[in-house]
């Protein structure tokens, strides 16, 4: 039987390595609480581009993202992230 492999040696290797980077939230574009406690909303996260649950790579640095917790909780299974802009309301005036 085997164990979560999100305890493995290589996904830990993966977080680690997309945290020394110290990017911003790839979904909000805001700055990361890298030094905050793991559950605040806006603590780092690692998120997959292509989620696992629609065939994303767990391990690929290239589906690996950094995200806040929060958003990449909103985010869900979604392929893309949903957009943090209000729509635009036409203009009346012709």
């Amino acid at each position: 039987m085997a164990g979560n492999p999100r305890n493995g040696r290589p996904y830990r290797r993966l977080v680690d390595w997309l945290r020394a980077q110290h990017l911003p939230c790839w979904i909000c574009g805001r700055e990361i609480g890298y030094d905050l406690d793991a559950r605040h909303p806006a603590s780092f996260t690692l998120d997959h581009l292509v989620p696992l649950s629609r065939g994303g790579d767990l391990l690929d640095r290239a589906n690996a993202r950094p995200a806040h917790r929060r958003c990449n909780s909103s985010r869900g299974n979604r392929a893309r992230p949903s957009p943090k802009v209000a729509p635009q309301r036409t203009s009346r005036r012709w």
